[in-house]
């Protein structure tokens, strides 16, 4: 069976999302699975998409992205407390109420330390991963902070990379729950945080999965999406 490589856009929070993906997918142990990053805010289980990550990396080869609220809310447990009014205006509250309204005291040192291990981007032989955006003319290793976490598509829009690699992005959500694929890029931010979907894509075979808030299953029936909606979500094992 053939190893797959897999990517998957900005989950912020949706815990039933993410575990129907999941349940879809079917992770096998020699798959890699590249996560875009804004695993928190928005949704209402920050937390609760973090455990389920932590044991995501048991099941298969999981390499994580940092976002831009990744690392708001990573800065904020480091002691940039100064932080806090900022990440709050982009979706944080519900992040804090995940964590019993206790940020950052009550962060388990666990959560901590799986930000501080997700990388800036990551590269295969035929793709590469960021969160956000870059620039076509720098090497992976070049790009600034501010383009690999903060700058949107529709700021501005990149060149085919250098590279010749295709580059597979989220944070520029696609309000119309479409991935936005241009041939060299493709943004697969789907909106799950307003009426759209979490996507993910099978980079080998092109397969895409997506499915809504409550984890319906996203279905092209005569050009109508339609949802399909699974048995009962994956629970974590007792701690």
């Amino acid at each position: 069976m053939t190893d797959r490589l897999i990517a998957i856009g900005d989950v912020h929070g949706y815990l039933t999302s993410l575990n129907a993906l999941l349940r879809a997918i079917g992770p096998r142990p020699g798959d890699t699975i590249v996560m875009l990053g804004d695993y928190v805010d928005r949704g209402p289980d920050s937390r609760g998409v973090i455990d389920r990550l932590i044991v995501l990396k048991q099941q298969c080869r999981l390499v994580p992205l940092l976002g831009n609220h990744d690392e708001l809310l990573l800065d904020i447990c480091n002691g940039r407390t100064e932080l806090i009014g900022e990440w709050l205006l982009y979706g944080g509250d519900t992040t804090v109420a995940s964590y019993d309204g206790d940020v950052p005291d009550g962060v388990p040192r666990q959560h901590v330390d799986f930000l501080k291990e997700c990388l800036p981007y990551y590269e295969s032989d035929h793709h590469f991963f960021v969160h956000a955006n870059y620039y076509s003319n720098l090497t992976l290793e070049q790009q600034p902070r501010e383009a690999l976490y903060w700058e949107s598509l529709r700021d501005r829009e990149p060149f085919s990379h250098r590279s010749g690699k295709t580059a597979v992005v989220g944070h520029t959500a696609q309000k119309n729950g479409e991935i936005f694929d241009l041939g060299y890029l493709k943004c697969i931010d789907t909106w799950i945080y307003g009426d759209g979907w979490l996507t993910a894509i099978d980079l080998g075979t092109g397969q895409v999965w997506q499915v809504d808030k409550e984890g319906g299953r996203r279905k092209a029936e005569g050009g109508n999406p339609t949802a399909t909606h699974p048995p009962s979500p994956f629970r974590l094992p007792p701690s």
